[in-house]
């Protein structure tokens, strides 16, 4: 096969992908994000301590996190054919992208949480900052640099879960790696489309890093 024909399948292989890695990336935050939060405001030393919900909700955490997303991918059919409409293709993976996702981005999100000076916390609170404030305020901002690196690491994580999205009828370039290229033998496309991944890769590391550093305060 000529490159003037791998090439159209490549593009729209990246399409694909990052269709599918964009949308799920930034669910993921939306609802790991708080739980994260919450994991941190509610733990024993947290500025709202809740023991009982703070070891339930990481209980279901830590359950979710511990299904290998393709298995994770299989249970999800039903549920996924009820949110999506339908259980297979590039649009109907994003729903189980998310389930597999958030609950990492919810851990990562308390890493960067809870690396905030208590110092800090404790100022705010002792000049009256309501716990609302104090994670709008403090929180939050203190933790953004490590808050977009975890961004772009989790982006990373569901790129590589998206290589299985053929096996639930979806496309992208690890399903074009595998049924075009690895399965019928033309190894040129399996090539091309693995370093495009790995090029992909390096593009979102090296932004989330970059962008880190600008958020960073610390750093002059």
């Amino acid at each position: 096969m000529s490159w003037d024909q791998i090439w159209p399948l490549i593009l729209q292989g990246l399409w694909e992908t990052l269709y599918m890695t964009i949308p799920s990336t930034v669910l993921s935050y939306l609802v790991g994000m708080p739980l994260g939060i919450l994991l941190v405001v509610t733990a024993r030393d947290g500025i709202r301590p809740m023991p009982r919900f703070n070891s339930a909700l990481g209980v279901v955490i830590n359950f979710l996190r511990s299904i290998p997303f393709i298995i994770l991918l299989v249970l999800l059919f039903p549920v996924t054919r009820a949110v999506m409409g339908k259980a297979i293709g590039t649009k109907a993976i994003i729903f189980p992208l998310v389930v597999s996702a958030f609950p990492y981005v919810a851990r990562m999100v308390e890493g960067a949480v809870r690396e905030v000076d208590r110092g800090v916390i404790e100022a705010a609170q002792s000049m009256g900052s309501t716990d609302w404030q104090v994670i709008v305020k403090v929180m939050i901002p203190e933790a953004l640099p490590a808050l977009l690196n975890g961004a772009a690491i989790c982006m990373v994580t569901i790129l590589g879960y998206t290589a299985m999205a053929s096996a639930a009828g979806g496309g992208g370039l690890g399903a074009i790696a595998i049924t075009k290229g690895l399965n019928i033998r033309k190894y040129e496309i399996m090539y091309a489309a693995s370093l495009t991944l790995v090029a992909l890769v390096q593009i979102m590391t090296l932004f989330g890093s970059r962008v880190s550093k600008k958020a960073d305060h610390r750093i002059k």
